[in-house]
């Protein structure tokens, strides 16, 4: 059962959002806020697994709040869903955490496919937004392996978090306990300023970083 929490100002839109989750097999719909301040009440104490969130709030954008919550739910997953198409806006919502971005005119169906897809560890998007976030990484110069400025074990974690492995796999590869490697990750998303594994690896892959030397 994947539980989920609904931002969203707009009262039929959260109403049918409400309805599409409840109504179907596997997926629960734990609170449905209409602002940002109530979402950060209320969904640290649901901790749902997945939110889906619009930007376009009164008082505390949708960006800010999910900034806030990722902070408060460091392993919710966000999916925004939005009408907002343009690159800057797409980034910034990254940035502040979220691991998908769907428009609102997305069918039912892609936005259930969505939050099964970010629970299986995806970044689910429409795909005009998936193009553009691609345009914008081709076209963006790459930075050089020292533009990271890790430390030598932060590269040699980053690296291994790139390559799919978990926290404990990381420890276990380089003879660290699980409390050292996630101190190392947080040391690693603040140098890099992500918020999330994804983002990490995309900049050690966009650095075109090597392995680490023995």
């Amino acid at each position: 059962m994947i539980s989920i929490a609904i931002v969203e100002d707009n009262a039929g839109v959260r109403q049918n959002l409400q309805r599409l989750i409840e109504e179907t097999p596997g997926f629960r719909c734990v609170c449905a806020c209409d602002c940002g301040e109530d979402a950060l009440r209320e969904i640290p104490r649901a901790r749902p697994d997945v939110v889906l969130m619009d930007l376009h709030l009164p008082n505390l954008s949708g960006i800010e709040c999910t900034a806030r919550l990722k902070e408060l739910l460091p392993d919710v997953q966000v999916i925004i869903v939005t009408v907002y198409d343009d690159t800057e806006t797409v980034f910034k919502a990254l940035r502040a955490g979220a691991c998908g971005y769907l428009l609102k005119r997305s069918a039912p169906e892609r936005i259930l496919a969505a939050i099964t897809e970010v629970r299986e560890g995806g970044a689910p998007m429409t795909s005009e937004i998936a193009r553009k976030v691609v345009e914008a990484f081709q076209s963006a110069p790459p930075p050089g392996p020292a533009d990271l400025n890790l430390t030598r074990r932060g590269h040699e974690i980053l690296q291994r978090l790139a390559q799919g492995f978990a926290n404990k796999e990381i420890a276990t590869h380089l003879s660290l306990s699980v409390d050292t490697v996630r101190w190392h990750l947080k040391q690693i998303y603040e140098k890099l300023h992500v918020r999330s594994r994804t983002e990490a690896a995309h900049m050690f892959h966009r650095a075109g970083s090597p392995p680490p030397g023995p």
